[in-house]
């Protein structure tokens, strides 16, 4: 079960995460209000909050308030909540054309739903000790143990089981607009899939009423029918709607179902999963995270719990709505659609669709509008190009050096990453900022995730060296610098692993407080609070070897929405931004970050 942390120990983190951030005065008023809090409401609250996960031991002590805090924000769910990851490409190249693709993934996805409902889904298991626990031996002894303590039993060989509670959630279902609180739906006896193109919405039964999964050469009969189908697109695009504010959704759902859409609707919420096929060929890096991340909201329907994305040149990625799960489980999903697809791929380029009358099996879905709909069409896509207009995404491929030579040095790449961040935004604007860093505590029944606060006192002391005193510290001081900063991140890595952040327990008692009626403690009004709770740098990274890159929004106007990889011998990275920051400023201020911390370890003079 996931830990509920000490209070004290929370608000030492707090404290610990706030002291780079604010000067002296700031910090001594922050820091009395937090031991106020400790001595005070809070030690009451944190009492509460125990009791009441004690009572509920089979869930966690964030996953109520979580799942609140998601359905209850009113924003958009396109940039602002929803992420996406993008698939490399089909290593046979001749694989990668968009009706092959599309067949290939739709299959595979499908074989993974049906394994997982089976229960033969292999379990998620994080090794910290392969060659021990990740091996047949390992497997076959496991299974005969009782499932009440074989988690021990993997303890044993260092190999933690992962919580896989948001998985059903994959399919068959979407978030529902409610005013204040939206609701999750899913329908498991659903059997067809929803695609769109065009802006036109179809959908057709990909299993028949055994349970048994439809032919491929079938899937790609129909798939070719809608690929080859000319109806214009329509004049008041549906999935405009799904970018709108929330309760401007909700009220515009109401008035679809009372105008005779109840059917139609039905059919969207139940899908499997909304497949999105594009008519148009990927430029280059920075147009497919612009199309993956929010392409044409007339292509696509965000409410689902996932939209596979397919271009016009076999290009795919996911975009997934974030109330349901996180990428852990979107991750496995990818990696199992991309090992599947690629290595038994249902199709082949010489396969022919199956003989079969499409026009019967394919059902394209009509909307009846009134004017009230078709204005709230318009201005919702009004907001959303303008929104989108305002939106820069920039990427860098950082080539001298990952993942490899850090290990090798001894210091962890992560927080090598993280550095470079503090130290770009040092240069960039002479400021040290609240930063978030994803992780999960999927290790947990019903985790969700904690923060990593990368911006500490050794980050901050160590930017400041290499940005604005360099003359005055030596190469070898540097390196010691980077390594202490290296030895804190993994202990904060380590701590927000094993459910030891401060973020989720202060959210917690936060949530406790207002569901009693509480006014809200003088610990949560400091300003200091709300500053370290706007993260301006927001970051999350991934490493697979389905993933090409992945990204999202900023999540404050003010921010940069950074996803991040650190591979074997390169660094990538791919930021986001409103016209408030300078997202291509900022990637040249890490790229010369990463540059001076490489020269540095590699015990080489800066600039030489």
């Amino acid at each position: 079960r996931l830990p509920v942390p000490k209070l004290e120990d929370t608000i030492t983190r707090y404290l610990n995460a706030q002291k780079p951030l604010l000067n002296d005065d700031q910090f001594r008023k922050t820091e009395e209000l937090a031991h106020a809090f400790e001595k005070g409401i809070g030690r009451e609250l944190h009492e509460q909050l125990v009791a009441q996960d004690n009572q509920n031991k089979h869930t966690s002590y964030i996953t109520g308030p979580w799942f609140d805090m998601y359905l209850k924000a009113r924003e958009p769910v396109v940039l602002n909540f929803n992420a996406f990851m993008s698939f490399n490409p089909d290593p046979k190249s001749e694989y990668n054309d968009q009706l092959i693709r599309a067949t290939n993934m739709t299959v595979s996805a499908i074989r993974f739903m049906k394994t997982f409902r089976a229960g033969y889904l292999e379990p998620e298991v994080f090794h910290l000790n392969p060659e021990k626990s990740d091996t047949e031996i390992f497997k076959k002894i496991i299974r005969f143990v009782p499932s009440s303590v074989s988690w021990f039993g993997a303890y044993l060989v260092n190999a933690y089981p992962l919580d896989m509670s948001q998985y059903f959630r994959l399919f068959n279902s979407t978030r529902i607009p409610k005013l204040n609180k939206d609701e999750l739906y899913t329908d498991e006896k659903a059997k067809h899939l929803l695609v769109l193109r065009n802006g036109n919405f179809y959908v057709f039964d990909v299993v028949d009423r055994d349970g048994n999964m439809l032919k491929p050469s079938e899937i790609q009969a129909h798939l070719k029918y809608i690929l080859s189908d000319n109806s214009p697109a329509p004049a008041f695009p549906l999935g405009y709607l799904t970018s709108e504010n929330r309760d401007t959704w909700a009220l515009l759902r109401k008035n679809l179902l009372e105008n005779g859409n109840e059917e139609a609707l039905q059919k969207v919420d139940s899908a499997m999963f909304c497949l999105s096929l594009d008519d148009f060929p990927i430029k280059d890096l920075v147009h497919l995270s612009h199309t993956m991340l929010h392409g044409d909201a007339a292509n696509r329907w965000y409410d689902k719990s996932f939209n596979l994305i397919i271009t016009k040149d076999g290009t795919a990625g996911i975009n997934f709505e974030h109330s349901w799960g996180d990428g852990v489980a979107v991750l496995r999903f990818q990696n199992e659609v991309f090992k599947d697809s690629t290595n038994t791929p249902a199709i082949s380029p010489q396969s022919q669709p199956a003989s079969v009358d499409s026009s019967r099996a394919v059902q394209k879905l009509d909307f009846k509008l009134n004017d009230a709909l078709k204005a709230g069409i318009t201005k919702a896509k009004q907001k959303f190009d303008a929104t989108v207009e305002s939106l820069s995404l920039n990427m860098i491929q950082f080539q001298e050096g990952g993942k490899e030579l850090l290990k090798q040095k001894k210091v962890s790449p992560d927080a090598v990453a993280q550095l470079a961040f503090q130290m770009a935004f040092l240069r960039q604007y002479d400021q040290t900022v609240a930063t978030y860093e994803s992780c999960s505590t999927a290790a947990f029944k019903h985790g969700r995730t904690e923060t990593i606060r990368p911006a500490s006192v050794h980050t901050k002391k160590c930017s400041e060296a290499f940005v604005k005193e360099l003359s005055k510290h030596s190469t070898e001081e540097l390196q010691n610098l980077i390594v202490e900063c290296s030895k804190y991140h993994g202990r904060l890595t380590k701590e927000a692993a094993m459910g030891q952040g401060f973020d989720r327990h202060l959210f917690g008692l936060r949530y406790l407080a207002s569901s009693k009626g509480l006014a809200l403690p003088d610990f949560y009004q400091d300003q200091a609070y709300a500053r370290i709770n706007h993260n301006i740098i927001s970051t999350s990274t991934l490493v697979s070897p389905a993933v090409q890159l992945g990204g999202f929004g900023p999540v404050v106007s003010d921010g940069f929405g950074v996803g991040y990889q650190v591979q074997d011998d390169w660094i990538g990275c791919n930021v986001s931004s409103y016209p408030a920051r300078n997202g291509k400023e900022f990637l040249q201020c890490i790229y010369k970050s990463l540059e001076d911390i490489f020269s540095v370890l590699k015990g080489k003079k800066i600039g030489s």
